[in-house]
């Protein structure tokens, strides 16, 4: 047994005569029941991302992690390490500007693109004077899905150019007060794991540290989680970090997402402490729906759901958009309440400024 707050192999790592960081005593310590320390964690995927470990070795890492229950201390960690490999996005924020993400971790019933379209309405909204917010600039932080419909996919086929690079992407945010940051140009690290990930063909710890390394800082996050005993680990996470304010959501019929479909459960984080709710989307006046009446056909018929939405249409779509939005602008300070913000993101889809906010998106990303 280890004695409670030693991570064993960071203090092998760590000593100054320690030996290189051996794999071997990490995955036995994995087998036997011991989950990976802060630390540790740290210490470990720093090695992971440099690419010190061979395909099996990360396999064997990955699959062993996903057998234990989820880990602040471990997401902590492996965060630290991601964080510390990204490609950052060179803003700077403005005063009185709230920097916002709407990622989420996939692997869960997919429904159509309800987190990226809710980042561009949420992008979208002035926010009233007196919330003391100016501006809304929201860091898309996304990649491609294996159903061939994630954020990347979609904002492709509406136009945008996916592909920009991190300076593009800051000249985004400014002019357009959104941009999609695409994982796989902010993680070069990330390519020692491409193959074991694909290999597996499970959700792994990888999953859930994409939402928790948004290449420009966003401080404040709406991230929807495909496994309810994700929720609290990841908003203990979120809090670790130093989040100024975030919702982790996972509705009670699985969706990664608030949801229309069933209520959803909610762990908020402020002020590095947590606190937790159960929404129904029925007492904010939306109606329930099931979740066939969610489903994209294609990426394609994504898009064409997306500007359907921005183009003022009412339809269980919206009404999954704008729950999503409502909550994105509670989480920016833009309002108080998610029924509050419901409304903001309405008014901004039926005044036709989330469709300019998209074009702009568009023209300004695809800018030589």
């Amino acid at each position: 047994m280890h004695p409670i707050g030693v991570d064993p192999c960071y203090a092998r790592c760590m000593s100054n005569d320690a030996p290189p960081l051996d794999i071997t005593l990490i995955l036995r310590d994995l087998i036997a029941g011991h989950p990976l320390g802060e630390k540790e964690a740290e210490t470990v995927f720093l090695a992971l991302l440099s690419g010190n470990f061979d395909e099996a070795q990360i396999g064997g890492l990955l699959s062993l992690i996903q057998t234990m229950p989820p880990n602040a201390a471990t997401l902590t960690g492996a965060a630290r390490a991601m964080r510390a490999n990204v490609e950052r996005v060179p803003y700077s924020l403005q005063p009185k500007e709230a920097l916002l993400d709407t990622c989420g971790t996939g692997g869960a019933p997919k429904s159509f693109n309800v987190s990226t379209a809710a980042a561009i309405v949420a992008a979208s909204v002035t926010p009233p004077s007196e919330s003391g917010i100016t501006r809304i600039v929201v860091a898309k932080h996304g990649n491609r899905s294996r159903t061939g419909r994630g954020s990347a996919e979609v904002l492709k086929t509406l136009g945008v150019h996916v592909d920009a690079t991190p300076q593009q992407q800051a000249i985004c945010l400014q002019e357009a007060g959104v941009c999609f940051c695409f994982a796989i140009h902010h993680h070069p690290a990330m390519k020692h794991a491409i193959g074991p990930r694909r290999s597996l063909g499970f959700p792994t710890i990888f999953n859930a540290l994409g939402p928790l390394t948004n290449p420009a800082g966003a401080d404040r996050q709406l991230i929807g989680v495909y496994d309810n005993a994700l929720v609290e680990p990841m908003a203990q996470t979120l809090a670790n970090l130093g989040a100024t304010r975030a919702m982790v959501v996972h509705s009670k019929d699985g969706l990664d997402e608030l949801s229309t479909t069933a209520p959803t459960r909610i762990m908020h984080v402020r002020d590095g402490c947590l606190s937790e709710e159960s929404i129904d989307a029925v007492d904010l006046g939306l109606e329930r729906v099931s979740l066939d009446q969610l489903q994209a056909s294609s990426v394609e018929h994504s898009a064409e759901i997306i500007r359907d939405i921005f183009a003022g249409n009412p339809s269980p779509y919206r009404d999954m958009v704008t729950l999503s939005a409502g909550a994105a602008l509670v989480i920016a300070g833009a309002c108080e309440s998610i029924g509050q913000g419901i409304t903001l993101a309405q008014d901004a889809l039926d005044t036709g400024t989330t469709n300019a906010t998209l074009d702009r998106l568009i023209e300004v990303s695809r800018r030589g």
